[in-house]
């Protein structure tokens, strides 16, 4: 019997100009509104998540979606669409200097999307879809996928390979849950350490994992007091970083209001979760 305690399998990588992963690498957190709802309200996001992360030496990436093209209903919001959710984010990466991601839905939204973003995200729901993850790939720009919700860590195998054989260098996996009955997801951190197991860094969803699909009728519920409960596990479980979405008025996002957190969280909930990434990697 080996009475040595398991290490945590952490390699090294990078998403969009920053290193991560590996036991010297800095904690990243990738936030902003779940989707586009303007220009000025992007930047108030992100300018308050770039002064906190500044204060406590993070590195901070904005996110936002241009288009949520699985929305529960016909009627919610999906965002500005492409182009102008892109003019945006240009905008956002200018004024404030920060890197910036957004999930594209569709290979031919590789490109005009690489124009811009320093990470290219691919939704839960289209992990396994070929053709997106090769015209990602062959962007150049690193390549975040949301681990599906209907697969295992260790599935994520074949998504790795196809990203690799497609041409991307830097690969970033996800965690956000996986089906558990109806309306219902539970996150298994143990996905994290298998997701690692692939050579690659990987996040924790913390906001997406707190939901209940479709739980709403109409949209997504969802129990936001368990955001932050999942954010401090995915780190205990070795997560390099935090996907979080976040808001100055979540009752009044225009997506995910039952999950996305209020900005006045951020600080502490972060100062917590970095206290456990330095613990785990000594």
């Amino acid at each position: 019997m080996n009475d040595s305690l398991p290490s945590l399998t952490l390699p090294a990588g990078k998403i969009g100009p920053f290193a991560l992963g590996g036991r010297e690498g800095k904690f990243v957190l990738v936030a902003g509104p779940c989707v586009i709802e303007s220009l000025d309200h992007c930047a108030k996001i992100a300018e308050f998540a770039k002064g906190v992360c500044g204060k406590l030496g993070i590195n901070f990436i904005f996110k936002a979606s241009f288009d949520k093209a699985n929305r529960s209903s016909l009627d919610s919001y999906r965002g500005p669409g492409m182009e102008k959710g892109l003019e945006i984010l240009a905008e956002i990466k200018k004024r404030l200097n920060v890197p910036v991601l957004s999930d594209i839905h569709l290979p031919d939204q590789a490109d005009p999307a690489a124009r811009v973003l320093d990470v290219i995200q691919i939704p839960a729901f289209l992990a396994r879809q070929t053709d997106l993850l090769a015209a990602a790939a062959k962007t150049g720009r690193t390549v975040n996928v949301k681990k599906a919700q209907f697969m295992a860590g260790w599935e994520m195998e074949n998504v790795v390979e196809k990203l690799k054989a497609g041409g991307a260098r830097e690969i970033v996996l996800t965690e956000r849950g996986n089906f558990f009955g109806y309306n219902r997801w539970i996150a298994d951190v143990r996905n994290i350490e298998w997701m690692h197991q692939l050579g690659v860094p990987v996040l924790m969803d913390a906001t997406h994992s707190a939901a209940e699909p479709g739980g709403a009728g109409k949209s997504s519920g969802g129990d936001r007091a368990m955001g932050p409960l999942l954010a401090r596990a995915g780190v205990a479980a070795g997560a390099d970083g935090l996907f979080l979405e976040i808001h100055d008025h979540p009752e009044k996002a225009l997506s995910d209001k039952a999950t996305v957190l209020p900005v006045t969280w951020l600080e502490r909930l972060l100062t917590q979760c970095l206290d456990i990434f330095h613990a785990v990697r000594i």
